[in-house]
């Protein structure tokens, strides 16, 4: 800093003489200092001052967007109270919306118990509005047009839910345990309490129709994960489910699954929708994918030559996880195949011959829905 401003000195000529004026270092640096900190003082009054007057002008462009809106939301208000005529026009043509959305529904439907039938009550209803303020009549109208709906919607759940438990059981599976199994699986999140009415209840018609389609979810779910591909050329199957003499040692042994031989690096198929849950080698079976299904069931492939699939992937049915091989335990290339619930091996010839079967009739649910 000194530097900057070193010692000057000046000299005046006055009547014939001579002064020396000599201004130091420190009283030039101190005048420099003052300068600055004026202009600092200066710049920042000057922002404070911008920013005050943003502000205000946000806020007042903020107050009235609120007006506007809030006057909106009054002359609807207004709107509705001098012509409940034309709002009920509008409930009716969204209502006549909705109820297009669902077609007509099979007979099978009619046939489910357990489900309530509001239109006694929701007739004397429409007849009691109707005769004590005639203006809400064909509101009263709208509202049993919508519980008929919400109720044919839960025959309809239902009628799905059936169909699919009826198709877990020709599968040799239980829905109640895959119900259960559902009702486990992780879930969480804040608590949103669903209401129909202004003081926070709900209809127990919805509330019901909410778990007939909780439960159709959970069992069609289910089936989903049902091994239904064969994972590779039915026709090699070289080794069935069951008792056999084993290859290496000719006694009599279990074999938990099923062997389709093949050539070396052939595809290996996904049984099933699913998560990758193991990729690597196991005792005996040599190279192994595993893939998880939900509610309990596992599909293993086993004695691979190439891995297709990476832990944590999801795959769907058909997908190429693997190639035939004979790693591990094995006299030659061939795939062994296992279906497993619960860690319990089962025969996988009951899905892969039964399941495409009963999937389909299942997956035809919605164009019944919509015959006739």
């Amino acid at each position: 800093m000194r530097n900057w401003f070193p010692d000057r000195e000046f000299f005046m000529r006055s009547e014939g003489q001579v002064r020396f004026i000599t201004i130091s270092s420190k009283i030039q640096m101190t005048a420099a200092a003052i300068a600055v900190a004026v202009l600092v003082v200066w710049a920042v009054s000057m922002a404070v001052a911008g920013w005050t007057q943003y502000r205000a002008t946000a806020d007042r462009l903020s107050l009235l967007d609120r007006e506007a809106k809030v006057a909106t939301a009054a002359e609807r208000v207004d709107a509705y109270r001098h012509n409940i005529d034309a709002v009920a026009s509008d409930l009716k043509q969204r209502q006549d919306f909705i109820e297009a959305m669902v077609e007509t529904l099979p007979d099978d439907v009619k046939q489910v118990e357990n489900v309530s039938d509001s239109s006694s009550e929701a007739s004397a209803t429409v007849d009691k509005v109707s005769m004590s303020i005639p203006e809400a009549a064909e509101l009263a109208r709208i509202e049993a047009r919508q519980l008929a709906f919400v109720e044919s919607l839960t025959r309809y759940a239902d009628w799905r839910a059936q169909r699919a438990a009826s198709a877990l059981k020709q599968l040799g599976l239980d829905p109640r345990n895959m119900l259960a199994n559902a009702d486990r699986s992780a879930m969480g999140g804040p608590l949103e309490k669903l209401a129909t009415s202004a003081d926070g209840t709900i209809d127990p018609r919805f509330e019901r129709l909410g778990l007939s389609i909780a439960r159709m979810s959970a069992l069609e779910n289910g089936l989903a994960g049902v091994p239904q591909v064969a994972p590779a050329s039915v026709e090699m199957v070289t080794s069935s489910y069951g008792y056999r003499r084993d290859p290496f040692t000719g006694a009599a042994a279990m074999h938990s699954g099923l062997d389709f031989r093949g050539p070396k690096g052939a595809p290996i198929y996904a049984a099933a929708a699913g998560r990758v849950t193991f990729v690597g080698r196991k005792s005996g079976y040599g190279n192994t994918v595993e893939i998880t299904h939900g509610n309990g069931l596992m599909t293993r492939y086993a004695h691979m030559s190439a891995f297709r699939a990476k832990i944590g992937q999801k795959v769907e049915p058909g997908q190429t996880i693997g190639a035939i091989g004979s790693t591990g335990r094995s006299t030659g290339p061939h795939l062994h195949f296992e279906v497993r619930i619960n860690n319990r091996a089962v025969n996988p010839r009951t899905f892969l011959e039964t399941a495409p079967h009963v999937l389909e009739e299942i997956r035809r649910a919605p164009q019944l829905a919509r015959a006739e």
